[in-house]
Protein backbone atom coordinates (compact mmCIF):
# COMPACT_ATOMS: atom_id res chain seq x y z
CA UNK A 1 0.00 0.00 0.00
CA UNK A 2 1.39 3.46 -0.82
CA UNK A 3 1.17 6.77 0.81
CA UNK A 4 -1.54 8.27 -0.99
CA UNK A 5 -1.01 12.01 -1.05
CA UNK A 6 -4.61 12.00 1.23
CA UNK A 7 -2.98 10.66 3.38
CA UNK A 8 0.10 13.02 3.84
CA UNK A 9 -0.09 15.67 6.50
CA UNK A 10 1.55 18.29 4.20
CA UNK A 11 3.93 18.85 6.75
CA UNK A 12 7.71 19.62 5.62
CA UNK A 13 10.99 20.35 7.31
CA UNK A 14 10.55 24.29 7.37
CA UNK A 15 7.66 23.14 9.79
CA UNK A 16 9.93 21.41 12.54
CA UNK A 17 10.56 22.47 15.58
CA UNK A 18 14.46 22.38 14.93
CA UNK A 19 16.67 22.90 12.00
CA UNK A 20 16.41 20.27 9.35
CA UNK A 21 19.91 20.63 6.82
CA UNK A 22 19.42 24.18 7.17
CA UNK A 23 21.67 26.64 4.98
CA UNK A 24 24.29 26.23 7.81
CA UNK A 25 24.43 22.52 6.41
CA UNK A 26 27.30 22.19 3.03
CA UNK A 27 24.98 21.75 0.13
CA UNK A 28 26.73 18.52 -0.61
CA UNK A 29 25.03 16.95 2.43
CA UNK A 30 21.64 18.41 1.94
CA UNK A 31 20.44 15.95 -0.60
CA UNK A 32 20.61 13.03 1.38
CA UNK A 33 19.52 14.80 5.04
CA UNK A 34 16.60 15.88 3.16
CA UNK A 35 15.54 12.10 1.31
CA UNK A 36 16.35 10.63 5.00
CA UNK A 37 14.01 13.23 6.41
CA UNK A 38 11.06 12.97 3.99
CA UNK A 39 11.03 8.81 3.99
CA UNK A 40 10.41 9.56 7.65
CA UNK A 41 7.77 12.00 7.48
CA UNK A 42 5.84 9.80 5.66
CA UNK A 43 6.09 6.98 7.56
CA UNK A 44 5.50 8.97 10.56
CA UNK A 45 2.25 10.46 8.45
CA UNK A 46 1.12 7.04 7.83
CA UNK A 47 1.67 5.97 11.47
CA UNK A 48 -0.23 9.01 12.80
CA UNK A 49 -2.95 9.05 10.58
CA UNK A 50 -6.17 9.43 12.56
CA UNK A 51 -8.65 7.39 9.82
CA UNK A 52 -6.61 4.64 8.43
CA UNK A 53 -6.61 1.47 10.52
CA UNK A 54 -3.84 -0.14 12.05
CA UNK A 55 -3.43 -2.76 9.57
CA UNK A 56 -2.95 -0.38 6.65
CA UNK A 57 -0.68 1.64 8.56
CA UNK A 58 1.57 -1.47 9.00
CA UNK A 59 0.90 -1.73 5.10
CA UNK A 60 2.36 1.61 4.17
CA UNK A 61 5.32 1.37 6.25
CA UNK A 62 6.39 -2.40 4.99
CA UNK A 63 6.01 -0.61 1.28
CA UNK A 64 8.40 1.88 2.47
CA UNK A 65 10.47 -0.96 3.90
CA UNK A 66 10.54 -2.84 0.71
CA UNK A 67 11.85 0.13 -1.76
CA UNK A 68 14.13 1.22 0.80
CA UNK A 69 15.66 -2.36 0.37
CA UNK A 70 15.28 -2.42 -3.68
CA UNK A 71 12.42 -5.12 -3.19
CA UNK A 72 9.56 -2.90 -5.55
CA UNK A 73 9.09 0.81 -6.07
CA UNK A 74 5.87 0.85 -4.58
CA UNK A 75 6.63 3.47 -1.93
CA UNK A 76 7.73 6.74 -3.96
CA UNK A 77 9.09 8.36 -0.84
CA UNK A 78 11.55 6.08 -0.19
CA UNK A 79 13.04 5.93 -3.74
CA UNK A 80 15.10 9.13 -3.31
CA UNK A 81 16.65 8.02 -0.16
CA UNK A 82 17.45 4.32 -1.26
CA UNK A 83 18.74 6.02 -4.15
CA UNK A 84 20.83 8.39 -1.68
CA UNK A 85 21.93 5.98 0.62
CA UNK A 86 23.96 3.97 -2.70
CA UNK A 87 25.64 7.16 -3.81
CA UNK A 88 26.79 7.55 -0.52
CA UNK A 89 27.28 3.88 0.29
CA UNK A 90 25.41 4.34 3.78
CA UNK A 91 23.72 1.76 5.28
CA UNK A 92 19.93 1.54 5.37
CA UNK A 93 19.40 0.67 9.28
CA UNK A 94 18.90 3.76 10.74
CA UNK A 95 16.24 3.96 8.62
CA UNK A 96 15.05 0.69 9.34
CA UNK A 97 15.13 1.60 12.98
CA UNK A 98 13.07 4.39 12.22
CA UNK A 99 10.40 1.64 10.87
CA UNK A 100 10.72 0.08 13.87
CA UNK A 101 9.92 3.33 16.05
CA UNK A 102 6.64 3.85 13.77
CA UNK A 103 5.31 0.67 13.56
CA UNK A 104 5.49 0.41 17.97
CA UNK A 105 2.97 3.91 17.37
CA UNK A 106 0.53 1.69 15.73
CA UNK A 107 0.95 -1.20 18.18
CA UNK A 108 1.64 0.36 21.43
CA UNK A 109 -0.07 3.37 22.97
CA UNK A 110 1.44 3.65 26.36
CA UNK A 111 4.47 3.59 28.88
CA UNK A 112 4.59 2.41 32.31
CA UNK A 113 8.66 3.74 33.00
CA UNK A 114 11.07 6.82 31.64
CA UNK A 115 13.22 3.56 30.38
CA UNK A 116 10.78 2.36 28.28
CA UNK A 117 10.10 5.86 27.01
CA UNK A 118 14.42 6.07 26.05
CA UNK A 119 14.38 2.47 24.36
CA UNK A 120 11.48 4.04 22.30
CA UNK A 121 13.71 7.18 21.70
CA UNK A 122 16.39 4.47 20.65
CA UNK A 123 14.44 3.42 17.57
CA UNK A 124 12.34 6.77 17.17
CA UNK A 125 15.14 9.48 17.54
CA UNK A 126 18.50 8.04 18.00
CA UNK A 127 18.80 7.10 14.65
CA UNK A 128 18.18 10.82 13.00
CA UNK A 129 20.98 11.87 14.43
CA UNK A 130 23.56 9.15 13.82
CA UNK A 131 22.25 9.49 10.23
CA UNK A 132 23.18 13.02 9.95
CA UNK A 133 26.66 12.21 11.61
CA UNK A 134 27.38 8.84 8.79
CA UNK A 135 26.86 11.35 6.39
CA UNK A 136 29.13 13.96 7.31
CA UNK A 137 31.92 11.47 7.64
CA UNK A 138 31.75 11.93 11.46
CA UNK A 139 33.46 9.43 14.19
CA UNK A 140 30.93 7.00 15.56
CA UNK A 141 32.59 8.26 19.03
CA UNK A 142 30.35 11.05 18.58
CA UNK A 143 26.70 8.83 18.56
CA UNK A 144 26.72 9.25 22.76
CA UNK A 145 26.53 13.03 22.62
CA UNK A 146 23.81 12.76 19.48
CA UNK A 147 21.49 10.45 21.12
CA UNK A 148 21.28 12.42 24.09
CA UNK A 149 20.44 15.39 22.10
CA UNK A 150 17.78 13.65 19.68
CA UNK A 151 15.99 11.81 22.58
CA UNK A 152 15.63 15.28 24.75
CA UNK A 153 14.26 16.49 20.98
CA UNK A 154 12.03 13.62 20.58
CA UNK A 155 10.60 14.01 24.46
CA UNK A 156 10.58 17.59 24.24
CA UNK A 157 7.94 16.84 21.37
CA UNK A 158 5.77 14.28 23.24
CA UNK A 159 5.58 16.96 25.96
CA UNK A 160 4.52 19.99 23.90
CA UNK A 161 1.81 17.42 21.71
CA UNK A 162 0.97 15.58 24.93
CA UNK A 163 -2.51 17.29 24.85
CA UNK A 164 -2.82 16.40 21.35
CA UNK A 165 -1.37 12.62 21.15
CA UNK A 166 -4.25 11.75 23.61
CA UNK A 167 -7.14 13.55 22.40
CA UNK A 168 -6.39 12.52 18.58
CA UNK A 169 -4.50 9.60 19.01
CA UNK A 170 -4.84 7.85 21.95
CA UNK A 171 -1.45 8.16 22.49
CA UNK A 172 0.30 8.97 25.92
CA UNK A 173 3.93 9.13 25.96
CA UNK A 174 4.26 10.58 29.09
CA UNK A 175 5.78 7.26 31.80
CA UNK A 176 2.69 6.18 33.64
CA UNK A 177 3.85 5.62 36.76
CA UNK A 178 5.58 9.05 36.33
CA UNK A 179 1.80 10.07 36.08
CA UNK A 180 0.91 7.96 38.78
CA UNK A 181 3.75 9.54 41.23
CA UNK A 182 2.20 13.16 40.67
CA UNK A 183 -1.34 11.66 41.52
CA UNK A 184 -2.32 11.53 38.23
CA UNK A 185 -3.45 9.28 35.42
CA UNK A 186 -3.45 9.39 31.49
CA UNK A 187 -7.49 10.89 31.24
CA UNK A 188 -6.08 14.62 32.60
CA UNK A 189 -4.44 14.84 29.13
CA UNK A 190 -8.06 15.04 27.72
CA UNK A 191 -8.88 18.37 29.64
CA UNK A 192 -8.27 21.98 28.23
CA UNK A 193 -6.08 23.07 30.93
CA UNK A 194 -3.43 20.95 32.90
CA UNK A 195 -4.52 20.16 36.58
CA UNK A 196 -1.70 21.19 39.13
CA UNK A 197 -1.09 17.21 39.34
CA UNK A 198 -0.13 17.01 35.78
CA UNK A 199 2.37 20.10 35.62
CA UNK A 200 3.64 18.98 38.05
CA UNK A 201 4.57 15.59 36.14
CA UNK A 202 5.06 17.32 32.75
CA UNK A 203 7.54 19.63 34.73
CA UNK A 204 8.99 16.86 36.40
CA UNK A 205 9.35 15.15 32.94
CA UNK A 206 11.17 18.40 31.24
CA UNK A 207 13.98 18.85 34.77
CA UNK A 208 14.64 14.69 33.30
CA UNK A 209 14.78 15.63 29.84
CA UNK A 210 16.98 18.56 30.82
CA UNK A 211 19.40 15.73 32.63
CA UNK A 212 20.16 14.71 28.91
CA UNK A 213 21.62 17.87 28.16
CA UNK A 214 25.08 17.51 29.85
CA UNK A 215 26.13 14.84 27.13
CA UNK A 216 23.60 16.64 24.56
CA UNK A 217 26.27 19.72 24.82
CA UNK A 218 29.39 18.22 23.85
CA UNK A 219 28.29 17.34 20.16
CA UNK A 220 28.86 21.00 18.69
CA UNK A 221 32.44 20.34 19.93
CA UNK A 222 32.98 16.59 19.00
CA UNK A 223 31.83 16.99 15.34
CA UNK A 224 34.87 17.75 12.91
CA UNK A 225 32.85 19.63 10.35
CA UNK A 226 32.26 23.13 11.52
CA UNK A 227 29.20 23.36 9.72
CA UNK A 228 28.04 20.34 11.60
CA UNK A 229 29.14 22.33 14.70
CA UNK A 230 27.30 25.24 13.89
CA UNK A 231 24.05 23.34 13.48
CA UNK A 232 24.03 21.20 16.10
CA UNK A 233 24.99 24.10 18.14
CA UNK A 234 22.06 25.57 17.10
CA UNK A 235 19.90 22.81 18.19
CA UNK A 236 21.21 22.20 21.73
CA UNK A 237 20.34 25.69 21.86
CA UNK A 238 16.59 25.68 21.20
CA UNK A 239 16.08 22.80 22.73
CA UNK A 240 17.31 24.33 26.01
CA UNK A 241 14.98 26.96 25.27
CA UNK A 242 11.80 24.79 25.01
CA UNK A 243 12.66 22.83 27.63
CA UNK A 244 12.88 26.08 30.07
CA UNK A 245 9.61 27.15 28.47
CA UNK A 246 8.10 23.44 29.46
CA UNK A 247 9.16 24.12 33.02
CA UNK A 248 7.12 27.25 33.37
CA UNK A 249 4.42 26.40 30.78
CA UNK A 250 0.90 24.70 30.13
CA UNK A 251 1.19 22.73 27.15
CA UNK A 252 -2.54 21.76 27.35
CA UNK A 253 -3.46 25.60 27.34
CA UNK A 254 -0.40 27.52 25.70
CA UNK A 255 1.71 27.49 23.61
CA UNK A 256 4.97 26.46 24.25
CA UNK A 257 7.17 26.97 21.13
CA UNK A 258 9.63 29.58 20.13
CA UNK A 259 8.76 32.64 17.86
CA UNK A 260 10.73 32.87 14.63
CA UNK A 261 12.33 36.29 15.66
CA UNK A 262 13.32 34.69 19.22
CA UNK A 263 14.63 31.46 17.51
CA UNK A 264 16.09 32.89 15.00
CA UNK A 265 18.26 35.48 17.50
CA UNK A 266 19.25 32.35 20.32
CA UNK A 267 20.37 30.13 17.06
CA UNK A 268 22.80 33.48 15.89
CA UNK A 269 23.82 33.47 19.69
CA UNK A 270 24.70 29.59 19.42
CA UNK A 271 26.49 30.06 16.18
CA UNK A 272 29.06 32.81 17.21
CA UNK A 273 29.61 30.97 20.16
CA UNK A 274 30.30 27.81 18.22
CA UNK A 275 32.54 30.26 15.73
CA UNK A 276 34.16 31.96 18.33
CA UNK A 277 35.46 28.49 20.45
CA UNK A 278 36.46 26.69 17.22
CA UNK A 279 38.35 30.08 16.30
CA UNK A 280 39.98 30.03 19.31
CA UNK A 281 41.27 26.22 19.39
CA UNK A 282 42.12 26.90 15.89
CA UNK A 283 44.18 29.63 16.51
CA UNK A 284 45.91 27.59 19.44
CA UNK A 285 46.85 24.63 17.64
CA UNK A 286 48.56 27.22 15.10
CA UNK A 287 50.67 28.35 18.04
CA UNK A 288 51.52 25.35 19.00
CA UNK A 289 52.47 23.80 15.45
CA UNK A 290 54.18 26.87 14.35
CA UNK A 291 51.69 26.84 11.16
CA UNK A 292 48.46 28.52 10.34
CA UNK A 293 45.28 26.25 9.86
CA UNK A 294 45.52 26.64 6.06
CA UNK A 295 48.88 25.44 5.86
CA UNK A 296 48.72 22.31 7.65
Amino acid sequence: MTVDTKYKSGKSEGDENFPVASRIVAVRHRAPILAFYRFARAADDAADHPTLDPQSKLSILAALEETLLGRSDEASDAIALREQLRLRNLSAQHALDLLKAFRQDVTKHRYETWEDLMDYCRYSAMPVGRFVLDVHGESTATWGASDALCAALQIINHLQDCARDYQNLDRVYMPLNDLSAHGTTAAALGASQASPELLGCIRALAAKTEALMPDAKLLPSSVSDLRLAAETSVIVELARQLINLLKTRDPLSERVHLSKMRASWFAAKAIGATLAVRGIARFALSKSTGMMPHER
